[in-house]
């Protein structure tokens, strides 16, 4: 155990963000570095439950209170030695996982929850600013080879864990650079393209083969990556993006949000050798979408110089406590504050879009809007609660439903569930031998520590499949479900 009174003495304290006056001027992320003894304060909060119910919020099974201990005693190699044990990536999830193992920590059920995510953030960079994070390439070679199709966290997951068991592993994808959506939708200023390319660095020390801007199925078929590798590792994640269809959806001014968030990257990283060809400057901006996408749209408008961002959500407004239905230690749906919406804009929630209105030349002028209320488990129109706002861009922020039906997944003739997404059985193999599926592609949308976790019990399954037996460790099973309701 960490500080025996540390839970009773202490109260828990996140890290400091920029000002918002400040932050809105560049691409940075939003978070002062916490002082480490501060940190380790907070790491001693921890109680070393009995049962650590933490464990079971996070899909990866983390080993939480170990390296809480670890980091409040200041054996800093030792904490992430522990992180590694169960998280490929602990910088990725430590800036955008939206923490379940929070709700479900026991100190929360009467006071506030130990800062874990924080705690797994400081731990992880200050591994990485003493040398600590080092390549591990394999002891030998076992000859087999696999291929990864996407380069996502799901991807990257898998490639890392087969690598290092041994295995020749190239990961594919089709953008210029590796990373997925780490690279191409998640905003800067949530997490800086550097910290996702030292990783990419220390995977390629280790061996595994980046195949970058080749678009498997088109440049590369299916029957060719068959005849070259042992296995396949499909991680194309969720990317078949949910639309609306309400009058005036065709003018121009209307774009999906992933269509939008890469040219803020590029952006924010000087890419571009002038304005993004989607910018919201001096703009009205309306978001579809309640959700982390559509916060990442709020942001990126909001550096870009909108002049007006509303943000719009179907469902009512979560109320600020757990509510009765989701006790602890489920996952609640209660309203939270990101980074991007403490900066600006306005949010309107339990409300529908009905039209979209235009000019003449077919440009985007304004949106029609009407209350909403759920009864009987639909959506129902409030009377005479017709509005129209005006809107110059719109961004559709609305999730995703499933794997976009590539050339790739139609040359592998694999199957799909009644979801939409590839279906594979318990050992994350699809009804093709040797192709297995990893990630969203498989299990719908969810969180990064999802797709992690299923990345690292995907490699675990693949090496199994190739030599009969694997030391590789497999936190969840394909059929997971999150703690919550």
């Amino acid at each position: 155990m960490a500080d025996p009174k540390g839970f009773l003495t202490t109260a828990r304290q996140t890290p400091t963000r920029r000002p918002v006056d400040v932050r809105i001027l560049d691409w940075k992320e939003v978070y002062v570095e916490q002082d480490i003894a501060q940190l380790q304060k907070q790491a001693g909060r921890c109680m070393d439950c009995g049962i650590p119910f933490c464990h079971s919020g996070c899909p990866l099974g983390n080993l939480i209170p170990e390296w809480n201990d670890l980091m409040w005693r200041g054996e800093m190699r030792e904490a992430m030695d522990r992180l590694h044990a169960t998280n490929n990536f602990p910088e990725f999830t430590g800036r955008l996982c939206p923490a379940p193992c929070e709700t479900a920590c026991v100190v929360g059920i009467n006071q506030d929850a130990v800062t874990i995510k924080q705690v797994e953030l400081r731990t992880i960079e200050e591994a990485f600013a003493n040398g600590s994070v080092v390549p591990l390439p394999p002891d030998r070679l076992t000859g087999k080879t696999v291929a990864v199709i996407g380069s996502g966290p799901a991807g990257l997951a898998v490639a890392q864990q087969l690598t290092r068991a041994g295995h020749t592993v190239a990961v594919y994808e089709r953008a210029p650079l590796a990373g997925g959506l780490l690279r191409y939708g998640i905003p800067e200023f949530k997490m800086e393209k550097a910290i996702l390319d030292r990783r990419l660095h220390q995977m390629e020390q280790e061996g595994t083969r980046f195949r970058n801007g080749v678009d498997v199925g088109l440049e590369v078929t299916g029957a060719q990556l068959r005849a070259k590798y042992d296995a396949i590792v499909l991680s194309v994640g969720s990317t078949n993006w949910r639309d609306i269809d309400v009058p005036g959806r065709s003018l121009k001014g209307i774009h999906q949000a992933m269509e939008y968030l890469p040219w803020g990257n590029k952006q924010g990283l000087g890419e571009l050798p002038g304005e993004a060809p989607i910018n919201a400057r001096g703009k009205h901006v309306v978001i579809l979408g309640g959700g982390d996408t559509g916060a990442d749209c709020l942001g990126t408008a909001i550096r870009q110089g909108a002049a007006s961002i509303t943000q719009l959500e179907i469902m009512p407004r979560p109320t600020e406590e757990r509510p009765g239905s989701q006790p602890w230690p489920t996952y609640p749906m209660i309203y939270r504050t990101s980074s991007a919406h403490e900066e600006g804009g306005e949010r309107l929630f339990a409300v529908s879009t009905e039209e979209f209105v235009g000019d003449a030349d077919g440009n985007l002028t304004a949106i029609k809007l009407v209350e909403t209320k759920f009864v009987n488990g639909k959506f129902e129109k409030v009377e005479n609660s017709h509005k129209e706002i005006p809107a110059d861009l719109v961004f559709l922020a609305m999730g995703f439903i499933g794997p976009e039906k590539s050339d790739l997944l139609k040359q592998l003739e694999v199957e799909f569930d009644e979801r939409g997404n590839i279906k594979r059985d318990d050992e994350y193999s699809t009804n093709i031998e040797g192709v297995f599926v990893a990630g969203d592609a498989g299990r719908g949308q969810s969180l990064i520590v999802w797709a992690i976790a299923e990345g690292r019990s995907a490699a675990a399954a693949v090496d199994k499949y190739l030599v009969g037996q694997t030391q590789l460790p497999a936190p969840i099973a394909p059929t997971a479900r999150p703690l919550m309701v």
